[in-house]
């Protein structure tokens, strides 16, 4: 009777856990695979902007598993993760199903974090998937239509109002695009877009701190971010230096040089910081080999010191060689060196250090304006900024043909635009 074999699991369907699937696949990996997610759908993260502004659909951004993965060797399963016994080698699932592996990969990634601040969970909106971009959206649109049929000026007011906590890449790229969307959503409902009021909060005075970026591009990219966040379609006011204390579902409470304050807003948006995945936090791993905050320290081959069948790697662990920042250019890389150190475990070959290497930073500043700084050395601004950044994040969607099928979908949108415009 012939043995049976032990799949290759894989949890967690962001950059890093997809990208080593569908690299295995692709490179015809001997070992079964199974990809393991609580979604059903992949959120191309950096492009939720464009999928909250409709710049870009769903079958884009923020397609299914089941269409990126058809005709690959790759089972896919929905479903919640309750526990890794790594000793054991066995996964637990929120359904009542266990699995055995041979090869693991923890791709889980981030979690937000709230850092204790009382209401914050409860009366914020997250931004890292699809799902969250839809009950943004969906939200927004209600402020505004309550906010044309109101005669409350001080109402109003507060529907008005969006309050985004947080100004590192996420909270200024959001900051950003609404501050040129929602005036166009507000005056096609028949208001008066100057009464939107967009506040970006911060705890230090600096924003897109730990950018990945020399100290001179960091705050080049800075001075260019705040520029433009000044001349959208409304200007984003700063609440700088700013620490907030508590949330309610209409206004956040802060401290600003010793004096307690509060925004109303209707809408508050959470982008502050994140942290490690409870799970990964439980795992059997020695406390030598986790950072202080609960990440996975990895060797430079992304595997756990400890458990050398296990990988890890995208926003869930740190190769203790490098620092690198969790974006999706990283995960990315880190994806497709798991892979390729599976596929020589799978065929008896020497395994290879991670090379992982920064190209830039890539920031959307509104609707059809971007700044990117490529290899920490030229910063390119505007429209041919964000040109470059879409192509380059264009280039990561999953396989060929939905690449193929993004790429042109978008170039010739882009065209039409232009000449549209010329016109």
């Amino acid at each position: 009777m012939s043995q049976t074999v032990n799949p290759t699991i894989i949890l967690g369907g962001g950059f890093t856990g997809l990208f080593t699937a569908l690299h295995l696949s692709h490179h015809k990996y001997p070992k079964p695979i199974t990809l393991i997610d609580r979604c059903d759908r992949f959120s191309f993260n950096p492009m939720m902007y464009e999928y909250l502004s409709g710049e870009m659909s769903d079958e884009q951004v923020y397609p299914r598993y089941l269409d990126l993965l058809e005709g690959s060797k790759v089972r896919f399963v929905q479903d919640s993760v309750v526990s890794a016994d790594l000793p054991q080698k066995c996964i637990r699932l929120a359904s009542g199903l266990n699995y055995t592996y041979d090869n693991l990969v923890l791709a889980l990634g981030s979690v937000g974090s709230f850092f204790g601040i009382e209401g914050a969970k409860e009366h914020t909106f997250l931004f890292r998937t699809g799902e969250q971009a839809i009950k943004l959206g969906r939200h927004l649109r209600e402020c505004l239509q309550k906010a044309t049929q109101t005669e409350d000026e001080r109402q109003r007011r507060q529907l008005l109002t969006v309050a985004i906590v947080g100004a590192g890449a996420s909270g200024v790229e959001l900051a950003a695009t609404l501050a040129d969307l929602l005036p166009n959503w507000y005056q096609e409902l028949g208001g008066n877009p100057e009464e939107i009021k967009i506040v970006l909060i911060n705890r230090s005075y600096q924003i897109l701190k730990g950018s990945g970026n020399s100290k001179n591009v960091e705050n080049s990219i800075q001075d260019t971010a705040i520029d433009a966040l000044k001349n959208r379609n409304i200007s984003v006011d700063f609440l700088f230096g700013a620490s907030v204390t508590q949330v309610y579902s209409d206004q956040v409470e802060y401290q600003k040089e010793g004096q307690i304050a509060s925004l109303c807003a209707a809408t508050i948006a959470w982008t502050a910081g994140v942290t490690a995945n409870p799970l990964i936090k439980n795992l059997a791993v020695s406390e030598e080999y986790k950072t202080r905050r609960g990440y996975l320290l990895v060797k430079p081959t992304m595997q756990l010191p400890e458990y050398p069948e296990v990988f890890a790697g995208g926003d869930c662990a740190l190769n203790s060689k490098d620092d690198l920042p969790q974006t999706a250019q990283v995960a990315y890389q880190e994806g497709k060196a798991i892979a390729d150190n599976l596929l020589a475990l799978a065929k008896g070959k020497e395994l290879s250090e991670a090379d992982v290497s920064l190209r830039g930073t890539l920031l959307k500043l509104g609707l059809g304006e971007s700044v990117a700084n490529l290899f920490d050395r030229y910063q390119i601004k505007g429209k041919l900024g964000h040109t470059i950044r879409n192509s380059t994040y264009l280039t990561l969607l999953p396989t060929p043909v939905h690449n193929f099928k993004a790429t042109t979908s978008w170039l010739i949108d882009e065209i039409f635009e232009q000449y549209s415009n010329a016109a």
